[in-house]
């Protein structure tokens, strides 16, 4: 009995020792981005807002990979949640207004857009001009 337990005690400690944080795994989709393997980025990126459900970069990158893969509808609600956690994040507003561009949703565009250059993101308002 006394050696099972040793035993399931090392096998938690290896365990524990070798999980990933929501940082690594999003280091992994951003690296696996990098190397245009989109699917095995959004994999990673599922993995850190698994651990965090909070993590608005695992969003934002994720929407991103989405957004290349074509699933726009995919990567709308990704920067809809980014903007959720931070009302504040000017990017996800732009690029929410492109792909609503892209999705002909003309009006709503261009209140993203509107709210990306209010923010601060320059770009923003080069389209929406």
């Amino acid at each position: 009995m006394r050696k099972i337990l040793i035993f399931i005690s090392f096998f938690l400690s290896i365990t524990c020792c070798y999980s990933q944080t929501a940082e690594e795994y999003l280091n992994s989709g951003v690296e696996k981005f990098n190397l245009q393997d989109y699917r095995g980025a959004i994999e990673d990126l599922n993995k850190a807002i698994e651990i965090n459900p909070l993590f608005v970069d695992a969003y934002g990158k994720r929407g991103a990979a989405k957004t290349i893969l074509k699933d726009y509808r995919g990567a709308l609600s990704d920067y809809t949640k980014a903007i959720e956690i931070n009302p504040q994040d000017a990017l996800a507003y732009y690029t929410r207004g492109l792909l609503k561009l892209k999705l002909d949703q003309k009006d709503s565009a261009c209140l993203d857009l509107s709210k990306a250059d209010e923010l601060g993101y320059y770009k923003a308002s080069l389209v929406s001009s």
